[in-house]
């Protein structure tokens, strides 16, 4: 984005100024990031409101609601530093905030899972502006010099999202339906755009660079088509063969690496591939990637593992799981300030090794796994989590300078919505190909409605989510146990998927710098001096 050659003068403190623009900046990404987590509970609402006994929808089926919406996150993500030059950071900022009401308004009168899978689409559109623009907004209004304090300040929807989402959501569907967890956004998005009418100060349009049109072109559809093709494996059952599944992932590959061959062509690319020079951004993408594909992947799992396995209502789910999200509020705040002091390379290993302890916990979920234990295994994640995001963001760009800091910043947010997006579609697609390794159960073929007949396992689950059309099948006992304990191996073989994704995830944490680097970001002073 465009700089001033004049350089403000930064107070050391984080002052009043600062926290109203934060307010604004705060209740967007809440906003964008509070979608996520409380679709991720309504997950089997969607499953028995859009599907019958007869035609289920399966779970790989219904996550494209949260696949779709972080996929046109990663979409429109590398537009808003071009389209906020163009246009001018405060239009733009409340732009996406009313594109975002509008496609909430709209995935509430989907009358199918597709028609919902499109509007999410819309609604991740203008979602996937505002945490970037309100990054840039911050930095302005914040400057360089007190960056770690400034991603504490960002970190409060991330800590936000994981604890009220699932809350918010429980509670919207148990005391009225799924449409109210996207109708909520319509009041948040009024008092959104008129705060932000108020507290953000008038900007001016300057000249953009050129924008990279083929770029957008060859990774949205590539990487659309790839995710495609890998979710379509269950209704293939399994067969890597069937044209649906490799026709869609060959053609995606061939769109992402024209992409990547691209992308070293244009003086201004979609995203600045050139940027892979610099080690501190490298190595801090990578570990992005691999953290955000198996934390927010196997995240994903854990409200559906409550409702499916033990017969909790969405509202007890997202309680059960908010444990996770005060874990992080614990530690994101310490983190934030010693990012400013300690080399991340001391801070990132530890939290990850957090997480790999909390998820090598949920490896081991049965159908009776005490709920104590099960708590502790989110509170360690939630810990190591909030001592992971934020330095990982502040090491990847603390090396940078000029312009190279947005560009960096876009490489970022687009590898963790990416890596989100690959995470969440692999461990559904692993949780239902488990799930349909069940036997059928014997005499079910013959009822009217069923087609091929009901698996143990999906007998199981509707016994706990559907208990009254269950009823009405007068199914052995003794399978549904069965199915039971079969189900609960499901969740848990998909766990270990993402906890060996989280143990490779060390291998590029330990060459995060483990001494001090000067920051090469403009502004007045250097960072402190390293604390041994």
């Amino acid at each position: 984005m465009s700089q001033s050659e004049t350089q403000p003068e930064y107070p050391d403190q984080i002052d009043a100024a600062v926290l109203k623009i934060a307010g604004v900046v705060v209740l967007g990404a809440i906003m964008s990031i509070l979608d996520i987590t409380v679709v991720n509970v309504a997950l089997p609402t969607f499953q028995d409101e859009f599907g019958t006994p007869d035609s289920p929808i399966a779970y790989s089926h219904v996550a494209w609601t949260v696949t779709a919406y972080t996929l046109a996150l990663a979409t429109v993500i590398p537009l808003t530093g071009w389209a906020a030059d163009r246009f001018g950071t405060k239009r733009l900022y409340m732009a996406a905030i009313s594109l975002f009401t509008a496609g909430s308004a709209l995935c509430a009168t989907a009358t199918s899972i597709d028609m919902l899978i499109v509007f999410r689409v819309l609604q991740g559109l203008g979602g996937g502006m505002l945490m970037p623009l309100g990054m840039t907004i911050m930095t302005r209004a914040a400057g360089p010099h007190r960056m770690g304090r400034l991603m504490a300040i960002l970190g409060v929807p991330m800590l936000l999202g994981p604890i009220l989402g699932p809350i918010l959501g429980g509670w919207l569907i148990q005391i009225a339906s799924w449409h109210w967890i996207f109708l909520i956004n319509v009041p948040l998005g009024v008092i959104a755009l008129v705060y932000a009418w108020f507290a953000l100060a008038k900007d001016h349009a300057e000249r953009a660079e050129s924008f990279d049109f083929v770029g957008v072109a060859l990774m949205s559809p590539g990487l659309a088509l790839f995710l495609f093709g890998v979710s379509s494996l269950p209704a293939e059952n399994g067969d890597f063969g069937a044209p649906r599944v490799w026709v869609s992932m060959l053609v995606g590959v061939l769109l992402m690496a024209a992409f990547v061959w691209h992308s070293f062509r244009p003086e201004h690319p979609l995203l600045d591939l050139r940027l892979f020079r610099d080690r501190n951004l490298t190595v801090s993408i990578v570990t992005m990637f691999l953290f955000a594909a198996a934390f927010f992947g196997g995240l994903l799992l854990v409200p559906t593992y409550f409702q499916q396995i033990r017969g909790e209502s969405t509202l007890h789910a997202g309680l059960l799981v908010a444990p996770q999200g005060l874990g992080a509020m614990v530690t994101m705040p310490i983190a934030g300030r010693l990012v400013d002091k300690v080399p991340v390379g001391r801070i990132v290993p530890v939290g990850i090794a957090l997480i790999v302890a909390g998820m090598f916990g949920l490896t081991q979920v049965t159908a009776t796994t005490s709920y104590g234990a099960i708590i502790a295994m989110l509170v360690v994640m939630g810990f190591g989590m909030g001592g992971t995001m934020m330095p990982l963001f502040t090491s990847a760009l603390r090396t940078l300078s000029g312009p190279q800091v947005a560009r960096g910043s876009t490489l970022l947010n687009i590898t963790q919505q990416i890596a989100s997006s690959c995470g969440v579609a692999t461990m559904s697609v692993i949780l239902t190909n488990q799930l349909n390794n069940s036997p059928i159960i014997p005499g079910t073929q013959n009822i009217p409605g069923l087609g091929e007949g009901i698996r143990e396992t999906q007998a199981a689950i509707l016994s706990n989510t559907r208990p009254e059309s269950l009823a009405q099948l007068h199914l052995d006992p003794a399978a549904i146990s069965r199915g039971l304990v079969d189900a609960a191996e499901a969740f848990a073989h998909t766990f270990w998927v993402a906890w060996v994704l989280v143990g490779l995830t060390l291998v590029p944490a330990l060459m995060l710098p483990r001494k001090r680097e000067p920051s090469h970001l403009t502004g007045k002073g250097a960072p402190p001096a390293a604390v041994d």
